[in-house]
């Protein structure tokens, strides 16, 4: 009940300005049990109108990613964003959005408890992980924070714009399935 005490608090949400040009508030999908998460920065077009993250293209690549290392929002893991409203003309968050929106991504935590926390690309990165991570470096690499496995791997819609760094995505879907099989007891089952 607690979670969903949540979704409904965010879901009505007006803390700040992005409350007036959304369609939907994107929550965010999966197990609310799950091991895993995985965090973008914020909704795009697509998202807003049916509120729910990542089903655009860059939606459709990810759960291919997905697939190929047995994950699904369907079976074993949560999906969501930093910012739960989509910045007009999709541009990055400001500073007053992500403070208004992280109490909810903290409570996410909070309640899902996850062993390991995926982000998707530069932005959910930069904030989650380190302020100077760098996503075309680091990506792949893991850092322990509080007992929470984090690494970052790149955006699916930059993945879109720039087609040849796939294989490098690739190898982090590999070393996420590799971590998940360490830390995770049901993930897999």
């Amino acid at each position: 009940m607690e979670f969903e005490a949540l979704k409904e608090s965010c879901l009505t949400c007006q803390k700040c300005g992005l409350c007036e040009t959304r369609k939907n508030v994107v929550f965010g999908e999966g197990i609310p049990t799950a091991e895993v998460m995985f965090i973008g920065e914020g909704p795009g077009q697509n998202e807003d109108e049916q509120g729910r993250p990542f089903v655009g293209r860059s939606g459709q690549l990810l759960d291919q990613y997905l697939q190929a290392i047995h994950l699904s929002r369907e079976k074993n893991i949560f999906i969501t964003n930093i910012v739960k409203c989509r910045p007009p003309e999709n541009r990055d968050p400001l500073p007053a959005e992500w403070d208004a929106c992280i109490p909810y991504l903290r409570e996410q935590f909070r309640i899902i408890r996850p062993k390991i926390i995926v982000c998707l690309g530069r932005i959910a990165a930069q904030r989650l992980i380190r302020p100077d991570f760098s996503v075309m470096k680091e990506h792949g690499q893991w850092e322990l924070k509080n007992g929470t496995w984090f690494t970052a791997t790149l955006h699916p819609a930059a993945l879109l714009r720039n087609p040849r760094s796939k294989p490098l995505a690739f190898e982090d879907y590999i070393s996420i399935r590799t971590k998940i099989e360490e830390v995770c007891t049901r993930t897999y089952l």
